[in-house]
């Protein structure tokens, strides 16, 4: 019986497999998080299932795992939605002692209906809208993350991890190959891992703050590299934990160190004729690479809430470590929001920098992609290329998750795109996350305010 999903598995795994019996069956899917829940499960039971079933409300919890009344008619009955694999995102799991194979999986109803809160059918849905004009997108996320020295105690602050030579890793050493040498053990294990997975790493390099590493992936399907990127978290994290380290994808973890971004490249290639659709025939960019940009710093702010999810997003947006605050464009200009990165004429294509690596990669790519599209839809013009630093142009960006939910709050036109009853829950379950930060007593408030007031 194993054989009959065997077959389907794609070739980086049948070669990692290498004639081993497959022993366990991760059944996993995405809530809103961007968090990996599902099911495991021997692999001659998944064999033998005929429909697997999970209920819905794993999308009605928070970050801190409560669940938020949203006054849904039968919320609480918690249905069940129906798990589909999909056997082309089959990878191993190279850190586990068993043999296991990880399947992201697709939720519908009963009736065959995608389920509409599902990060994945969302960003499916976005895709569609390009596909039915005749149009393919394409994105190449960046990763950034933190390599810190375990945190056992959430009221101690976060710590740079220590290197080989047992002192703790140096900030301010972007691009340095002996600050990557310091944990090359964990980028060994990095690089091991995604073969083992099939995953094609573009570049690895060391960012700007102590202990953070930037992975680059190759261009492709959105929703492709959405798993990807959803896949990367964990292998990241295993990889750190095998050297006795954490990696964190907290969009500021430390104070003085800057944040972790996840840039998103993106263009948008004719199917039918396979050319860019940003390039013209002189080599000059088109009115749809305007438009998009159009769509960019038009929608962009009413979706931040989707790229900047938590209260921490916000406090990476500072005009320091090539960090944007608005959402102005320019060449080959890293103060910007919005970069035209320096390349061939068909290669042409827009760096969203506004997305922070906290944020879901499938809500942050839909978004992205729809402010694009609602851009080259309404013929959106964008405002005047940026020649020098922007940081000294008026911020454009919010400065906090209820500020971005309000913006949100405002968009019907997004709303449409991404779905109504996507938009209402997960505006429900990020404001129910800000106001319960608002609960929180800070260590700078019992310091300065506690006998000074």
């Amino acid at each position: 019986m194993q054989d009959e999903y065997l077959k389907f598995l794609p070739d980086p795994f049948q070669q990692w497999l290498n004639g081993r019996r497959i022993e366990e069956v991760e059944c996993i899917i995405s809530d809103l998080a961007g968090v990996s829940r599902g099911k495991a499960m021997p692999s001659n039971k998944f064999s033998r299932q005929e429909q697997m079933f999970m209920p819905l409300s794993i999308f009605y919890q928070t970050i801190s795992g409560d669940y938020v009344d949203m006054k849904i008619r039968d919320q609480w009955t918690e249905n069940d939605m129906v798990l589909i694999p999909d056997f082309s995102t089959a990878v191993c799991s190279p850190w586990s002692g068993d043999i296991t194979v990880q399947v992201i999986h697709d939720a519908q109803d009963l009736a065959g209906k995608p389920i509409d809160l599902v990060p994945r059918n969302v960003l499916k849905k976005v895709v569609s809208l390009y596909n039915d004009k005749g149009w393919e997108p394409l994105v190449a996320p960046e990763i950034e993350f933190y390599l810190t020295k375990p945190n056992l105690d959430p009221n101690l602050p976060i710590e740079p991890t220590m290197g080989r030579t047992g002192r703790r890793v140096a900030s301010r050493q972007a691009y340095s190959m002996m600050a990557v040498d310091e944990y090359g053990p964990v980028i060994d294990d990095i690089y091991d891992f995604a073969e083992a997975q099939g995953f094609d790493i573009d570049t690895i390099m060391q960012e700007g703050g102590a202990g953070q590493i930037e992975i680059n992936l190759v261009h492709g399907d959105p929703v492709k590299l959405a798993d990807q990127v959803f896949y990367f978290k964990r292998l990241i994290r295993e990889a750190a934990l095998r050297q006795n380290c954490f990696a964190t994808f907290m969009a500021k973890p430390m104070q003085d160190e800057p944040g972790s971004a996840m840039h998103i490249h993106q263009s948008v290639r004719d199917i039918r004729s396979g050319k860019n659709i940003f390039s013209g025939e002189n080599g000059k960019p088109t009115s749809y690479f305007y438009h998009f940009l159009g769509g960019q710093q038009y929608f962009l702010p009413k979706a931040i809430s989707l790229m900047a999810p938590y209260v921490n997003s916000y406090r990476r947006y500072m005009a320091i470590g090539s960090a944007p605050i608005n959402l102005e464009w320019g060449r080959d200009n890293r103060t910007t929001g919005l970069r035209v990165p320096l390349s061939s004429s068909d290669a042409i294509r827009i760096e969203n920098r506004v997305v922070g690596m906290d944020s879901n990669p499938y809500l942050a790519i839909a978004a992205s992609l729809a402010c694009g599209f609602l851009g080259m839809k309404q013929e959106l013009e964008p405002r005047e290329e940026v020649k020098g630093e922007a940081y000294s142009l008026p911020r454009a960006l919010p400065r906090g998750l209820l500020e971005g939910l309000e913006l949100f709050d405002d968009a019907p036109e997004l709303e449409k795109v991404l779905g109504e009853n996507f938009c209402k829950v997960y505006k429900s379950v990020k404001m129910y996350e800000a106001e319960a930060f608002l609960e929180v007593i800070s260590p700078w408030e019992r310091e300065h305010l506690l006998l000074n007031v």
